[in-house]
């Protein structure tokens, strides 16, 4: 996927973009971004701001996902902001709505927390088993 960047109010440039999510965090996607070789930067937000971004805007904080239809192919634009200054980031809506629907399939809205190991967490946490 191919991601439109712009920083400081500078021309958007292209820049791969790969969009995760695995059932181990089911609330979080992962967008990474960077160039194909060093490593990316990625975000990590909860999925269901992506999918309610799709259909309008969203996310009042450091993450906001607004449709964006001027022009064909429609896209979304991620704003991404903090303390250094905030990045614009264009994505296909179409290849994110289909990578929304791998997601829901794997884990489906409303089932996330039946994917959560609270146990495995409390044992990172303290050392111990309950």
């Amino acid at each position: 996927m191919t991601a439109h960047v712009s920083a400081r109010k500078r021309t958007p440039s292209p820049l791969p973009a790969e969009l995760r999510y695995g059932s181990t965090d089911p609330y979080a996607v992962r967008l990474s971004l960077g160039p194909s070789t060093g490593t990316p930067v990625t975000w990590v937000f909860a999925r269901e701001l992506l999918a309610e971004g799709l259909q309008r805007s969203a996310g009042p904080g450091d993450v906001q996902v607004i449709p964006w239809q001027c022009g064909t192919p429609h896209s979304i634009r991620i704003v991404l902001n903090n303390a250094n200054g905030t990045a614009l980031v264009e994505l296909a809506a179409a290849e994110v709505a289909a990578f929304l629907r791998q997601t829901f399939t794997l884990v489906p809205p409303g089932t996330e927390s039946d994917h959560l190991d609270l146990d495995g967490a409390i044992t990172a946490l303290t050392g111990r088993s309950r």
